[in-house]
Parts: C-alpha cells; structure tokens; sequence
C-alpha cells in the first residue's frame, strides 16, 4: 500500500486555504448519493474554539458541487446547547444556502441512534452510539479544528471529530479514565473521505473553547485520520505547546495509539508522505515532517 497523504497548505485565509485543499484531494462524484457531513460545533466560541463558517462554507460549497442527491449537516455540542450555537453561527442559513438539511442530534429519537458494539472496547457496557443517519449515507466528510484539550483529551483533530457523533454523555466519555482510548474507538464507525483540518489557528494550551492562542497558517486535509493527527501534534510541537504535547512522543499519544492498533491508520511517520503546492507551504512542511520523524 503506498503511503497516507496529508496535503498541507500555508495560508492566512481559510477561504482560499479550504478550496486549494479540497481542490488537491479532488471531492468524488457524489451523483445520486447522501452525504454526511462533521463540523466541530461543541461550542459558539470562535475558532478554533468551532468550525470557522469560511471554511464550512467553503467544504459544502464543493460537496454541494458534487451534486449529491441529499446532504446533511448533523452534530451535537457540548457543554452549549446546539440549537443555540447554530443560531449563533448562522449554520441555518448556511446550510439552506447548499441544500443541506441540519440535524441536531441533541433533539433526535432513541430509534435514531445506532450501537457500536465490539468485544475489545474500552467503552462501558461494550459499545457507543452514532446517529444511523451517520450510517446510511454513502460518504462522509468532516472539518476540524486542531488545538489543546484541556478535557481529558490531550489535543483535537480528526479522530476527536467523532465525539460529536456519540451522544451528549459526558459522564460515559469524560468519566473514563481511558478517555483517549474511548475517543479513537469511535472512529471504526465511519471511514471519511476526506478530513479539512483548520489551524490557522490553534490552541497551544487550554481548549477546547479557550486556550493560548498562535497562528500556525496552515491547513491540512487527508482521508487518514491518524496521519492527520500524527501532522497536527508535529504542528503544535513545532509552535510550543504545552508539556504534555511536547514531552510526549507523537506515537505514544493515547488516542493515536489506540487507533494504530485498530488499523484506523497510517503506523509511523514513514508511512505518512506530507504534500505541498508551493515553496512557502513545503518549507512548513520541511518543519513538520522533521519533527514528525522525531516524533
């Protein structure tokens, strides 16, 4: 198999920054197919508190391009309210601009919900939830926010993206001590597409609603969600983060870990081939992947 490819893009402007991404990795002919797609909506903060609306207005603007014959926005927040953070947003007339219905999985039925279950999850009782409608549609994109957690989590990025999936629990999630490990987990429930990831900028320390502030002017994209990540935490490490981004190895993060023995993704930097279109975004690049062989 050849390697994961996560294409970087140096840039101040998530507008232009979301197109050249998704203009690289080429959105799929989504002719007569439903779409699902993942923002980080878990609170109102600006990013990367939340999905900043020029970069979701940007990724639906090319699924809806792709002329799917349904496409659904749905998530949950946590600790707010969803109905109140997409009002605040405008995520309702966003997704009325591209045809996209808005499911708030807050207010869905228990006939909604679909269980997970495998013998080997860290999860309580054997499984965790997702919205069926999650595993109807014929694909599935996401955009993320990269940034600290102070929540147990360590960090956010693409993997943590399918918390939002599960339902609002926060006792089954955060009242785990092998959190990290129950947050990869959920990621065997979908395969995505592809995954934005936004840091133009990122939470150093904190988050996930407020933290310590650095541009990074990056954005990533790639449809492998532990390369994404292994990328991500190189970024932070090359900004200064705090201790427990820098003192741990890439590959001994918790969620990155458990998702390497799950087969969710690339094993090792060697695996990981870091793609760029212009010299200010390879010389980024040159940087992260340095830090990312060192892990």
């Amino acid at each position: 198999m050849g390697k994961s490819k996560v294409y970087l893009v140096s840039t101040d402007d998530r507008g232009v920054g979301a197109r050249r991404c998704l203009a690289y990795i080429g959105v799929p002919d989504y002719s007569g197919k439903t779409v699902y797609v993942k923002p980080n909506f878990n609170t109102a903060d600006p990013a990367p508190g939340s999905t900043h609306n020029d970069t979701l207005d940007a990724l639906l603007e090319a699924v809806r391009a792709a002329n799917p014959a349904k496409l659904t926005l749905g998530e949950r927040s946590g600790p707010a309210e969803a109905a109140q953070v997409f009002a605040q947003r405008g995520i309702p007339a966003l997704c009325e601009k591209y045809g996209a219905e808005l499911l708030n999985l807050e207010t869905m039925p228990a006939e909604g919900w679909v269980k997970v279950e495998r013998d080997d999850l860290h999860w309580q009782g054997g499984y965790f939830e997702v919205p069926k409608a999650l595993l109807k549609a014929d694909a599935v994109v996401g955009t993320c926010c990269l940034k600290t957690h102070g929540f147990g989590g360590v960090y956010s990025n693409s993997l943590k993206l399918a918390v939002g999936l599960t339902p609002k629990d926060f006792g089954k999630l955060h009242g785990s001590q092998d959190i990290r490990k129950l947050i990869a987990e959920i990621n065997l429930a979908y395969t995505p597409d592809f995954i934005l990831s936004d840091a133009v900028e990122v939470f150093t320390d904190g988050g996930p609603m407020e933290g310590t502030r650095k541009r990074a002017n990056v954005m990533l994209i790639g449809s492998d969600r532990v390369a994404l990540d292994a990328v991500g935490l190189a970024l932070l490490k090359s900004l200064g983060s705090n201790s427990a981004i820098t003192d741990t190895p890439i590959w001994a993060q918790e969620q990155i870990a458990r998702a390497v023995e799950l087969g969710l993704g690339a094993a090792s930097a060697e695996e990981i081939e870091l793609v760029t279109d212009d010299d200010a975004s390879a010389e980024v690049a040159a940087r992260v992947r340095e830090i990312l062989v060192q892990g």
